[in-house]
């Protein structure tokens, strides 16, 4: 159907009124026609709101802006110092030019709603980066100066370099505020009762993301008696006909929808029309929900679109990188190590009789079982001892105990910082393992693994993964399997890089080790 010149013009009249029959179903039975309520003006136009910030994400974003300032000015004053004796003039200029095509390049960078969560913001600052540099290019080239050369190689990654240190510690001030409930994004889900528990669930876990699910819609309920139902201690706030209205009179960020057969193409269609012109964003998560990344791809085919999913990447030239970068990388750290590591074993030696390392056997890559090395951080015979009276606090088949009277004084310290794990290095070295990947299970738990566990083996056991930083011993047994499944599914060296650069971290805060 071709639209009119007056509705190409005039697009809102088109959704002021839908099929209706128990609200703005548009696939209800009997439909008649309805009025949509929205909150409008006197002139009855929407209200829009896709602008607006709540405050402190304005106070955030005031904040990275300063700092992106202050950063482009420092790499610039830094530049200018260093060319200025020669060509003082000319070095006015050049850091002039410099340091506003910085700034007009990192001008969408500074959108609220990309700040303080996920990759797009630093994905932003790097084409930043890369937009500077072709201005400052085409500039050079238009004014046949070619003595911007420094400026471009040396000033503007500097400028990048501290604009990135500068948010990644404003984010973490942040994630330290939300981790405290402060700094949220007020969240509506709507769904089946269970795919809305689990939305809670991830959302309350993963907490430095700032989703809150404030309230929830699900088939059935109203919200309504004296005695609202809850969902996991969030409130229902109707059925799931009534989440563009409860949407607009609430202000939300955003309308989570989650997996239910009620969610047809034309009701998911006609809720992002009744959202349009509000400060609410609709997100639909897939039923394949530990998928991502580099495998989802979304296409246009028969005039729909639909979501591609590449098989995961076990083979080829990126796992043959993986592969160098984990041998080149273990044989560095063990070099670099030596000191520590010799120092270690001396200290074993004296603290408790007995050998410095200790040997376990692992399930590997393929199934392979191998010998995994650990610095022996309990006394000799500890597996044939009994844990007397211990209350097992490990996750699924392993024992694990925060008091546990078999660990010696030096193993317990070595367990706090995951010391030692350290001659896992040597494994890497030769194969066995990989610096990231699933954790290495003991050949006995393999014996009552689901079938879908068995996919851990696609790929080599790690000495760290999304498990090391994501809470180690503190996790259950079911949410470890979860994080090595979720590896196995969306590997990528960007992944592995994430993981490497959290497990610093996560060691220092000695979280889970024990």
């Amino acid at each position: 159907m071709r639209l009119s010149s007056r509705q190409r013009e005039h697009p809102v009249e088109l959704r002021q009124k839908i099929p209706a029959a128990g609200g703005t179903d548009p696939e209800a039975s009997g439909a008649g026609t309805t009025e949509v309520r929205r909150d409008a003006r006197r002139d009855g136009s929407p209200r829009s709101h896709s602008a607006r910030a709540l405050p402190w994400e304005r106070r955030y974003r005031s904040l990275v802006a300063l700092g992106d300032v202050t950063a482009t000015g420092l790499a610039v004053a830094g530049g200018t110092v260093i060319s200025a004796p020669s060509e003082p003039w000319r070095t006015v200029l050049f850091a002039a030019l410099t340091a506003a095509a910085l700034l007009v390049a990192l001008v969408p960078a500074w959108d609220h709603r990309i700040l303080g969560q996920g990759a797009e913001e630093f994905h932003r600052l790097g084409r930043a980066l890369l937009t500077a540099a072709v201005l400052l290019a085409f500039g050079a080239v238009a004014a046949g100066v070619g003595q911007l050369r420094g400026w471009i190689f040396a000033v503007l990654p500097s400028a990048a370099v501290l604009c990135l240190l500068q948010r990644y510690v404003l984010r973490k001030l942040l994630h330290r505020k939300r981790a405290a409930g402060r700094c949220m994004l007020p969240v509506i889900a709507a769904g089946d009762p269970e795919a809305l528990r689990d939305l809670i669930a991830r959302t309350r876990r993963e907490s430095h993301l700032g989703w809150q699910i404030r309230a929830v819609c699900t088939a059935g309920r109203t919200g309504s008696g004296a005695e609202v139902d809850q969902i996991d201690s969030v409130p229902v706030v109707g059925d799931l006909g009534d989440v563009a209205r409860q949407a607009r009179l609430d202000a939300y960020r955003a309308v989570m929808i989650s997996a239910d057969g009620y969610w047809t193409r034309q009701r998911l269609q006609w809720l992002s029309w009744e959202l349009e012109g509000t400060a609410t964003e609709m997100v639909v998560a897939p039923v394949l929900m530990d998928i991502a990344g580099p495998r989802v791809h979304v296409s246009e085919v028969l005039g729909m679109p639909l979501l591609r999913l590449s098989e995961p990447v076990l083979t080829g030239p990126r796992l043959f990188v993986k592969s160098v970068m984990d041998r080149t990388g273990a044989l560095l750290l063990l070099l670099v190590l030596s000191p520590l590591l010799l120092v270690i074993a001396a200290g074993i030696k004296l603290d408790s009789a007995g050998p410095v390392f200790y040997r376990q056997r692992r399930v590997g890559h393929n199934g392979h079982v191998f010998t995994m090395l650990k610095f022996r951080t309990m006394v000799t015979g500890a597996d044939a001892s009994s844990a007397g009276e211990l209350t097992d606090e490990g996750a699924g088949p392993l024992f694990k105990s925060r008091c546990d009277p078999r660990v010696t004084g030096l193993g317990s310290v070595l367990r706090s910082y995951s010391l030692d794990e350290l001659p896992q290095l040597v494994n890497v070295l030769v194969g066995d393992m990989s610096l990231v990947g699933p954790r290495p299970p003991l050949p006995n738990e393999t014996e009552s693994y689901e079938p879908e566990m068995h996919r851990r083996f696609l790929v080599r056991p790690g000495m760290t993964g999304l498990w090391q930083v994501s809470g180690r011993s503190d996790l259950s047994w079911a949410e470890s399997v979860r994080l090595d499944l979720r590896y196995v599914e969306n590997w990528s060296l960007t992944l592995d890089g994430m993981i490497l650069w959290k497990t610093v971290r996560a060691v220092m805060s000695r979280e889970g080790a024990y």
